[in-house]
């Protein structure tokens, strides 16, 4: 009986991609399992056909080779094919694929010890930094005291006793790995004695305990660049927990905290600033000076006449704008005080003020109140 056309078998087009032909096989693989058909000598025969249509096109080499020659490029043993009578080499190479495809995420990826060993990585580390709105205006390095596991020095990392071999793991035969059956799915995961190593030490660090790490508070410094922002996240590459048994570090993550100014709120590059002035200065105009940043001192003039709430902007007296050479505003509002605990004649003076105002004097108040008025009358 002459096989299937390999193509037709998986249901795809000569054209189709690597995906498209594991989407096909990972399907019908599924449906024509020994385990889903107990029995079933014809579900058997497609499964075998299936696997070995798709052992075939999924190498790039085999693939060329039988989209030229056909079924006669594996014959007289020009290649390996069929199913081997039962669950063979075949079979377990192109299952893998797909139960790396459904399953590599989740177990960590990777085959051996390498997948194993690349999970001996350190944890990454947080440090929680609080800077004063100053310190993010200047920029400075800062030095922090981060408790942390190192390297131990006594085996170098290794975890194994000063002069001390090491041993083949007996759990996982030194693969790393251990399988075990669920359903029709064989499960594979990093060996739980090993780690994944494959290898066993004869005898203990005494210092670490075969960890090959031990606690350490280490002292780093850190660079705070100009106009940093609060919720800024520093990231220090390998600064993190070092890895068991030799394995690479972890990273350090700094979080920027900026503690909230007496005088200053910030928003983005920009400053603002409150500041109350007297009812005789918003009216008949007058300056001041607010301190700056950077140490020294800005005047601000006062407009006669100024009202509540109206913002003078002093250009460049902002933060810098990270790793560029522009710098935002300040703008300083204007809070007028309202003068309380009057003496005999000052309440004279005012209330002389008030029979000698028009119009003019205050021409909101006015013309709302006159707008009221008509209001009223109509």
């Amino acid at each position: 009986m002459s096989k299937r056309d390999f193509y037709e078998v998986l249901g795809c087009q000569r054209q189709a991609d690597e995906a498209s032909l594991k989407s096909a096989y990972r399907k019908l693989a599924m449906q024509f399992h020994p385990d889903r058909n107990p029995g079933n000598s014809e579900a058997e025969a497609k499964f075998k056909e299936v696997n070995e249509a798709y052992d075939t096109l999924k190498d790039p080499q085999k693939r060329a080779a039988y989209d030229r020659f056909g079924h006669a490029a594996f014959e007289n043993g020009g290649g390996r094919n069929g199913f081997n009578g039962g669950f063979g080499p075949e079979f377990t190479s192109s299952m893998s694929d797909i139960f790396e495809d459904i399953f590599g995420d989740f177990m960590g990826g990777g085959r051996g010890r390498q997948g194993g060993a690349s999970r001996l990585r350190g944890s990454d580390l947080r440090y929680n930094l609080e800077i004063t709105l100053e310190e993010s205006f200047l920029g400075q390095t800062v030095e922090i005291d981060v408790p942390t596991l190192v390297s131990c020095t006594t085996c170098d990392g290794s975890g194994a006793k000063p002069g001390t071999g090491t041993h083949t793991c007996r759990q996982c035969g030194g693969h790393g790995k251990v399988r075990a059956a669920q359903g029709f799915f064989t499960i594979e995961r990093t060996c739980p004695v090993c780690q994944g190593r494959g290898e066993m030490m004869d005898e203990p660090c005494t210092d670490c305990g075969g960890q090959g790490r031990r606690q350490q508070n280490r002292k780093l410094a850190v660079d705070i660049p100009s106009g940093i922002e609060d919720g800024t996240r520093i990231r220090l590459a390998n600064e993190g927990e070092a890895g068991i048994r030799g394995g690479p570090p972890g990273d350090l993550y700094i979080f920027v905290s900026i503690k909230p100014h007496d005088l200053f709120h910030r928003d983005g590059a920009d400053l603002y600033a409150r500041v109350p002035i007297a009812m005789t200065t918003a009216a008949l105009g007058g300056e001041f000076e607010v301190p700056t940043l950077d140490g020294a001192r800005a005047k601000v003039k006062v407009a006669p006449g100024t009202q509540p709430g109206q913002r003078v902007r002093l250009k460049g007296k902002g933060m810098p704008v990270l790793r560029s050479k522009e710098t935002g505003d300040l703008y300083v509002q204007l809070d007028i005080e309202t003068p309380q605990n009057l003496s005999k004649r000052q309440r004279e003076l005012l209330e002389e003020f008030v029979r000698l105002t028009t119009e003019e004097t205050n021409p909101t108040s006015d013309g709302f109140f006159h707008k009221l008025k008509r209001m009223f009358e109509a």
